[in-house]
């Protein structure tokens, strides 16, 4: 029997990376999955991003392990096309009672135009998590259920990041402002039985950090050696780590916690 048995998961930025960990931790538990994810490139991201071949192996992982799983190619900047989304999702699957707002990119580099960085980073980091509570909120208000929603936010939406580019401006207010929003909800909806958390990870071995090649990531940004630095003897952490913070906050397990942030960070804000 699983934690999750009998639930729904709606998931974006599910294509790969912490996405793809956490609809697979909870497909281990028992929840069904839908997934959504932009699928594509953003012109003003450096590394590159999700495929849809990304998304269908996602939809594999999922089904190996016995559940159901709604996908869809979506950008969490669009309202209206997310609506749609979670109202196909739901609709196939049954309500959603577990939200993971986890979709973000990271901020540019060398060549970036800085208007375009910023307004790219946080739409995405900060007005996507915005669209999907607004999108899924009102569902789980009127099925009355209960539930849990988590937003990811990161150890830069706690403290300043000190690199004061656009992308790394933007992506550490628009970190900042997720752990706002939780808080605001967490307030909003506890009366209703749903819970609002945020998880804060350090860095995290995905395709966003260069899948772990940190000297790859220091080449172009070298200011980033600091706010890179763990206390405990790790460059990231993985995916999966998050993922199991995830799955606590979306259990039973983490009843009467909300607004709260959980740092998987390695020690790195204790340090500071």
């Amino acid at each position: 029997m699983g934690k999750l048995d009998g639930k729904v998961a709606f998931i974006t930025g599910a294509a790969r990376g912490q996405g793809r960990s956490h609809a697979i931790r909870l497909a281990e538990e028992g929840a069904d999955i839908i997934a959504v994810d932009i699928c594509a490139q953003i012109d003003s991201v450096q590394y590159p991003m999700s495929t849809p071949a990304d998304l269908e192996q996602t939809v594999a992982e999922v089904e190996k392990l016995g559940r159901r799983i709604a996908a869809f190619r979506t950008d969490v900047r669009d309202h209206a096309a997310l609506q749609q989304s979670f109202d196909e999702g739901i609709a196939a699957l049954g309500p959603a009672t577990i939200v993971v707002a986890n979709a973000g990119i990271g901020a540019g580099g060398k060549g970036a135009d800085p208007q375009r960085e910023w307004e790219d980073v946080v739409a995405v980091n900060m007005g996507g998590v915005w669209n999907t509570g607004r999108v899924a909120i009102p569902s789980m208000l009127k099925h009355d259920n209960g539930g849990s929603i988590i937003l990811t936010s990161s150890t830069g939406g706690l403290i300043g990041v000190g690199i004061p580019t656009a992308g790394f401006l933007g992506y550490t207010a628009a970190k900042h402002g997720v752990i706002g929003l939780m808080r605001s909800w967490a307030n909003f909806l506890a009366p209703h039985m749903i819970r609002v958390n945020s998880v804060a990870p350090t860095a995290v071995r995905t395709p966003m950090a260069a899948d772990g090649d940190i000297s790859a990531i220091l080449e172009h940004n070298p200011a980033l050696a600091n706010a890179l630095t763990n206390a405990m003897p790790v460059d990231l952490v993985e995916p999966l780590d998050v993922s199991n913070a995830i799955l606590w906050l979306a259990s039973d397990e983490s009843r009467y916690v909300t607004g709260s942030v959980v740092p998987v960070d390695a020690g790195l804000l204790n340090k500071r």
